[in-house]
Formats: C-alpha cells, structure tokens, sequence
C-alpha cells in the first residue's frame, strides 16, 4: 500500500486491515508512516512499515522485497501515492512535470514492476488497484502534469486488466473526485532533486485553480468511504471505481465529443 500513511492509502490500509488482511503500509513520509501503522496496531497485529520513495524504482523493490519477507505471499497491491501540482501553462515548469509524472506515473509502473511478479509466483490469484483520479477521465484541470499521469494510470490498467485477466489476477483502477487528503499539500513530500517548489502567484489562473482544489477537497468524501468503495471492487473484481456519479455529465460531455469527431470522419 503506498502512500499509506494518510489519505485513501490509510483508510485502505484500516478497512483491510479490519476485514482480517495482513497489511504493509509504505510512505516517503516516516514519522507519518509510524503514527499510522501504530494506529493500526489495534486492529490487526499483522501491520508493518516500510518507507518508500516510489519514484525511486530500486525504493519500490525494497518494498517488494519487505513485504515478502514478512508476509509470504502477496495477493493485493494497492499502487496509492500521489502528488498534485503543476498546472497552467503561465509557468510551464519542467521539474514540476517530472516529480508528478514520476511519483504519478512511474510509481504505478514501478508498483506493478515489482509486486507482480510474487503475485504471479504464488498461483493463488491477486488483485491490483490503482489509484487514478477523475482527472484521468475528464480534462477539467487544463495543461496539467496531474491530468496527464492520470490519464496514463487509467489505460494502464485497462490494458493491464486484459492482460491479468486469463491468470486470475484481477485489476482495479479507483478514479476518486474530490475527497478529504492531503494532496494540496505534496510539496511537503517533493525531494530536493526536483528542485523547490514554486508556489504560483494566488491571482494568476492556476493559482486560483490550485485554491479552489484545495477548497473543494477539504469539503471532499471521507476516505473511509472510498477504501469501503475499493475493497467491495476487488471481492467483485470490478476494473473501475468511481466515487463521484455527480460527476458523469463530464464524462458524457468528452464522450460525446469524442463519438462526434468519429462521426464526421465516417462521414467524410
């Protein structure tokens, strides 16, 4: 479970934990990552720790390699961390694209790189989750560093799913809208080989966009209603989790456009 310290990844970790699952949480964020495994402690005996940069490919098999150590066998992979910034095209920041598209992207990759191959081992079946975002659906955050990644994770695992599929390994990708994390406050998190974050200026676009985000996700759903949403799609081994039905006219919208655009070049 990355990013397990808080957010989603915590709320993951409790409810599989309360369901009788042996949890390993993995964060970049350590002292976070030990309040949060203690706070399990009570619900589980079996919760460990590990600290983890999933940017980092050999951090991620460092992880792997922890997890099978102390559990055995692996059945559930829960690909959670994320980082949120960068948007607008007034300050086209390469770092920024960097650092969201290599926790974001590459993180998953290097999830499913390192996990999947003790899944495989044991022949028992398994399951994978990926947390993608309704912004891997709807273009809603413009010129976005998020979006794109997000974008990315989804049909990574629509082409994932198809591929487990035949060896009883199933495929979730969880597309959350606003919920109750603290991913307004990544850069807390950025290592320093991305250089500092730059805060954008509050009047321009993508700093009222980057305010309203904020704004709009501590309003958001509690993470314990999406990690009940999560678990209830792996025992049903369903590919798509989304939190957010309110949100389907945006989704209609793209679509529509979409299947117009197919229309005129069959009619040309």
């Amino acid at each position: 479970m990355t990013g397990g310290a808080s957010g989603i990844g915590l709320a993951l970790g409790r409810a599989f934990a309360t369901s009788g699952m042996k949890v390993i949480l993995a964060d970049i964020e350590t002292d976070a990552l030990a309040a949060a495994v203690g706070s399990l402690r009570d619900l589980a005996p079996d919760v460990r720790g590990v600290a983890c940069d999933v940017a980092d490919p050999a951090s991620v098999e460092r992880a792997a390699a922890a997890a099978f150590e102390a559990f055995g066998r692996i059945h559930v992979v829960c690909n959670n961390a994320g980082v949120g910034g960068g948007s607008g095209i007034d300050d086209i920041s390469l770092e920024n694209w960097r650092w969201v598209l290599d926790v974001n992207l590459m993180g998953v990759l290097h999830g499913i790189r390192s996990f999947l191959p003790h899944i495989r081992a044991h022949g028992e079946g398994g399951h994978i989750v990926n947390t993608a975002s309704m912004a891997g659906m709807v273009s809603g955050l413009g010129f976005s560093p998020y979006g794109a990644s997000k974008f990315a994770v989804v049909t990574m695992s629509e082409g994932l799913a198809m591929q487990l599929k035949p060896l009883g390994i199933g495929v979730t990708v969880l597309c959350p809208g606003f919920v109750r994390t603290r991913i307004s406050e990544s850069a807390r998190n950025r290592p320093a080989r991305y250089g500092a974050a730059r805060r954008p200026d509050p009047a321009s676009q993508a700093g009222q966009l980057a305010a309203r985000l904020a704004e709009l996700g501590r309003a958001g759903l509690d993470p314990r209603d999406v990690a009940a949403q999560v678990l209830h799609a792996i025992r049903e081994d369903e590919l798509y989790v989304f939190t957010h039905p309110d949100m389907r006219a945006e989704l209609e919208e793209r679509f529509a456009a979409i299947l117009s655009a197919m229309d005129r070049a069959a009619a040309r």
